[in-house]
């Protein structure tokens, strides 16, 4: 673990962890769904990955793709690698929808929509529902491959 994970919240938001990744819940949630692939080196230039987790990313974006699929159906997907705060290797992983989404009795809206993800406008989840977004995706995540939390 490095101090990104730590900073968004793992092992509290782990959704499945790989061999040199792990996919945690974005705790502020731009779009249901919204997550962050962090690397579990500490590696903070993404040209500094070994070769294995270039490969294993492969199978992390295909899990994280079919499962976000198949729970919320988004129309998109984006995936931003900023690390001008949080200097180690990650992504967020952003679903995006044309329209307001329900989820368990919340409304979540793409605030960006058309537009790029507004990192800046979270829908309010606070840590009950988080740990029930973490519940869901965990059970869906697929069986093979990475370690599911």
């Amino acid at each position: 673990m490095n101090a990104t994970m730590s900073k968004f919240g793992y092992p509290e938001t782990l959704v499945a962890e790989y061999d040199h990744w792990a996919v945690l819940l974005r705790p502020k949630q731009v779009s249901l769904g919204s997550l962050v692939l962090a690397s579990s080196s500490e590696a903070t230039a993404f040209s500094d990955l070994d070769e294995a987790a270039f490969i294993e990313l492969g199978s992390v974006i295909r899990h994280v793709e079919d499962t976000l699929g198949a729970l919320f159906g988004y129309q998109k997907i984006n995936y931003l690698m900023l690390m001008m705060v949080d200097p180690h290797v990650h992504f967020h992983a952003v679903p995006r929808y044309a329209e307001k989404q329900q989820w368990e009795g919340l409304v979540f809206i793409d605030h960006g929509w058309p537009g790029p993800p507004d990192l800046s406008r979270a829908n309010a989840t606070g840590p009950e529902m988080n740990v029930r977004l973490v519940r869901r995706l965990r059970e869906h995540w697929p069986r093979t491959g990475p370690t599911v939390a």
